[in-house]
């Protein structure tokens, strides 16, 4: 099985879907928690690192001193062709790892189910290229990367021109939205915002029922996610090239 090294930085940010999909595919997660004090392993005996959200910012370092380390496991990464995949969080992590620049959005945050505003190269990319077609995806984030790393590809982009998802290196991936989360995962975001969403006139109830009722239409979106970075960490295992459309 491959060996999946997932850094989650807060109890109530899991890999939820995405852990059950990569688990479907074939992949050993290998979980790291260390807002609770464990450290963040290394690399190596890793296949690949999945690097999830959290509520902290991706420059807050001199909080939280497990930052600085999986910033450095993404540069390992990169270097060393390990096939990365960042969420929310763990995209401007990556994005701010490699030379990128993450700020706060000055539109305010994003919330809920938006359009993935696919990019005319997206289409070939070896992981998305084969999702780059209409769907939508959950977004729960105040900050956005607002300068990409220098050589790094952006693959989807709000109407606005925020980043939704890129590839950053060669074999390291950014998703600015969240692919993993349920309504249930979102309840406990949501009870944290709900001051500020109450100013800004934010229907949580609404919002989460109609997350919960995409259940279905998201998992047949991302689902393919999990399968194809599956597929992508097994070909890097045994040294094969894979392209857009092949899964194996």
């Amino acid at each position: 099985m491959s060996r999946v090294l997932v850094v989650q930085h807060a109890a109530n940010c899991p890999p939820a879907l995405v852990g059950d999909w990569l688990a479907d595919a074939g992949c050993e997660l290998h979980v790291a928690t260390p807002y609770d004090g464990s450290p963040v392993p290394p690399l190596a005996g890793h296949d690949a690192l999945l690097v999830l959200g959290g509520p902290m910012g991706a420059n807050d370092d001199a909080d939280h001193a497990w930052l600085p380390v999986v910033k450095e496991r993404v540069r390992e990464a990169a270097a060393s062709g390990v096939p990365t995949l960042g969420i929310c969080l763990g995209h401007q992590l990556a994005a701010v790892a490699l030379g990128g620049t993450v700020e706060v959005n000055p539109r305010g945050q994003q919330v809920g189910l938006l359009e993935v505003g696919w990019t005319a190269g997206a289409a070939d990319d070896p992981l998305l290229g084969e999702l780059a077609t209409p769907r939508r995806g959950v977004q729960w984030n105040s900050d956005v990367v607002t300068r990409l790393p220098e050589g790094a590809a952006l693959l989807a982009s709000t109407p606005e021109g925020e980043v939704q998802a890129a590839r950053l290196a060669p074999r390291v991936w950014g998703l600015q939205l969240h692919p993993e989360v349920t309504a249930e995962v979102l309840r406990p975001w949501a009870d944290e915002d709900r001051g500020s969403h109450e100013a800004r006139g934010i229907d949580q109830e609404a919002l989460l029922s109609e997350i919960s009722a995409a259940h279905d239409e998201l998992e047949a979106a991302w689902r393919p996610l999990a399968d194809r970075f599956a597929a992508l960490v097994r070909a890097t295992r045994s040294g094969v090239a894979v392209e857009p459309g092949t899964t194996s």
